[in-house]
């Protein structure tokens, strides 16, 4: 699940500054869940710029609109009345849904509300914690389903700093040292010989150099 957090409210209302024909635009998936850019969170923004809009002597429409994803363009095309008419439009979705706004509608303002902070697991209502950094070279099996470079405070490949004490991390002890976690884990699989190579430094080529990653599935192209 993609996590986000809402951008200042002053930041938000600096972009509006002067803008009559306003769309609140909400996503119904990740955001929704982890109660960032859902229908609710839609609904909130605007009574808060409404409210701005009205001290500050301004008249201005705000229109409140959720979709169920905003980072597949046959949702986003669906409300292109909507948004021709908008002088702006505030994204509460990820990165990749404003991104799909402004290819999809490339003559409009589109402003990302939300900071895309990770992808997590929902441990229970209310807290995300980040599980994956979409390095590109999935290494789970090894490490017995617990990912060292995004978990481990200082990503490493080869075992524990020596840092961590009773299991906790030295730099932040507050979260699980990872490579506690990992030795346990291995340990009563019976499989603490795959920690014996040595691993080569992480080739983070296939991720994040040389531009944007893709994925072609042909069967599904048409």
């Amino acid at each position: 699940m993609i996590v986000a957090e809402r951008k200042p409210f002053d930041e938000i209302k600096k972009v509006i500054i002067g803008k009559k024909n306003i769309v609140i635009l909400g996503c119904g998936t990740c955001v929704t869940i982890n109660q960032t850019g859902g229908e609710k969170e839609v609904a909130i923004l605007a009574s808060e710029l409404r409210i701005a809009k009205k001290l500050d002597g301004e008249i201005s429409n705000i229109e409140e609109i959720t979709i169920l994803r905003q980072c597949e363009r046959e949702f986003v095309e669906e409300i292109k009345e909507k948004i021709e008419q908008a002088d702006i439009v505030l994204s509460m979705a990820c990165g990749v849904g404003v991104q799909t706004m402004a290819e999809t509608y490339p003559d409009k303002l589109i402003f990302p509300v939300l900071n895309t902070i990770s992808m997590a697991f929902p441990e229970k209502p209310g807290f995300f914690k980040e599980m994956c950094m979409g390095c590109g070279n999935c290494v789970l099996y090894e490490y017995g389903g617990i990912c060292p470079i995004t978990r481990c405070s200082k990503s490493m490949l080869n075992g524990p700093c020596g840092g961590s004490q009773d299991g906790k991390c030295e730099i932040n002890p507050d979260i699980e040292c990872a490579w506690q976690l990992i030795i346990d884990k291995l340990e009563k699989q019976g499989r603490l010989n795959l920690l014996i190579d040595i691993k080569p430094a992480k080739d983070w080529s296939s991720s994040h150099h040389g531009g944007p990653r893709t994925l072609i599935i042909e069967e599904a192209e048409i």
